[in-house]
């Protein structure tokens, strides 16, 4: 049986040159980069490429600071609990705010400091999925609200937000601006000089790097309190020693990614393109969002009359990987938090499936892939409504 690999948003095969690149690093080149002896230094200028690569990836000004921690959830923690810790606990500001259609990584985040009495404004989406600047604009007030926390790319629909009009509304107000940069990164350019964002996070493992590697960027003139404490590596921002070979591995992939993006605009939107054409010829399916306005790969489909877990559970077993959502809170098979934000499916009756591509996916697997769903939705359709009917 074929398998095709279209959950590209939970995570990306490593390119084999990233791990070409770092396996000299397992076994020949392995020293702790923070020894004195030669094994620790022969390190270092391989981390400073490394380094190069992440800064020239997002176009980060060589005063910025990028910190080199395990992945964007880490990253986010950082963010949001540093500026809890250094605004809103002396009570400087009191307020921040967050969108509805925020990636667990920062939504349960916000849900933790509400319970310490952190006020958070929770702003809605509009009808076209996104967090409209104006309500932004309302929301925000330049003597309380200490961080404002949006994601870039919606994880689940692939929307991108306006992040430059917010990144203008939080400087006129002198509120630090945080952007989820997972999904953006690799799909659509990111330039930091472009945008006006204190902070940006993202994971190597969303654009074919390892796993267990990520980054965070902080702007020139904005700071944060360690959420590690226990050394002095990442320039004291971030304690333990340094995943030497998966940062060299972040570092190419990055490189590899920003190379590959007109490749991800063209040949990987045309498959998209190809593969959501097919599934709006499906009776009572709706794609959330308008595709010019989401990154290249990715669709969320409603299907009205299926049940979510059957419907992954029969694709698996046709040889299709896709999810209902965030791989982060999939195990909970509980609604889509873009669903509840737009309020699609509120009578229980649609599933949303994911469908992810990535730039190693092939013309044969969109041609196997929307085989097995036109078949998977006939066959479901047929239990449910025999159950239907004996039910009756």
């Amino acid at each position: 049986m074929e398998r095709v690999y279209l959950d590209n948003n939970a995570t990306t095969i490593v390119d084999p040159l990233v791990k070409d690149a770092m396996d000299p690093f397992f076994t020949k080149m392995y020293g702790n980069p923070n020894s004195l002896h030669s094994f620790g230094h022969e390190i270092r200028p391989y981390m400073g490429i490394a380094l190069d690569r992440l800064y020239a990836g997002i176009n980060a000004d060589d005063e910025d600071n990028i910190i080199v921690n395990s992945c964007a959830s880490e990253g986010n923690n950082t963010v949001i609990k540093s500026l809890y810790f250094d605004s809103v606990l002396n009570s400087k500001k009191t307020q921040m705010i967050t969108s509805a259609i925020e990636h667990p990584a920062v939504s349960e985040v916000y849900e933790f400091l509400e319970k310490l009495g952190v006020d958070v404004k929770w702003l809605p989406v509009n009808s076209e999925g996104i967090v409209d600047p104006d309500e932004l604009r309302k929301a925000i007030d330049p003597d309380k609200t200490a961080l404002v926390s949006i994601i870039w790319a919606n994880n689940e629909t692939g929307l991108i937000n306006p992040v430059k009009e917010y990144g203008k509304i939080c400087r006129e107000n002198g509120v630090k601006l945080h952007l989820d940069g997972v999904q953006a990164i690799g799909k659509i350019p990111v330039d930091m000089q472009d945008i006006q964002a204190d902070y940006l996070t993202f994971s190597a493992h969303k654009f074919h790097g390892p796993k267990g590697v990520g980054g965070l960027y902080i702007r020139k003139g904005s700071s944060i309190t360690p959420l590690i404490h226990g050394g002095e590596q990442m320039a004291g921002h971030r304690a333990g020693t340094v995943n030497t070979p998966y940062m060299i591995g972040m570092g190419l992939a990055l490189e590899l990614a920003v190379k590959n993006l007109e490749h991800e605009n063209t040949e990987v939107r045309r498959l998209r393109d190809k593969l959501e054409d097919t599934i709006l010829g499906i009776d009572e399916v709706e794609v959330i969002g308008n595709r010019e306005m989401r990154t290249p790969n990715t669709i969320l489909a409603s299907f009205r009359g299926i049940e979510g877990e059957a419907f992954l559970w029969d694709l698996n077993q046709n040889g299709v990987a896709a999810s209902t959502g965030s791989a982060c809170s999939s195990e909970s098979l509980e609604s889509n938090p873009t669903f509840t934000a737009m309020n699609i499916g509120a009578d229980l009756a649609h599933t949303g499936m994911r469908f992810s591509l990535s730039r190693y996916t092939t013309e044969d697997e969109i041609n196997y892939a929307v085989d097995v769903i036109k078949k998977s939705v006939t066959r479901l359709r047929a239990i449910s409504s025999t159950q239907n009917k004996e039910y009756i």
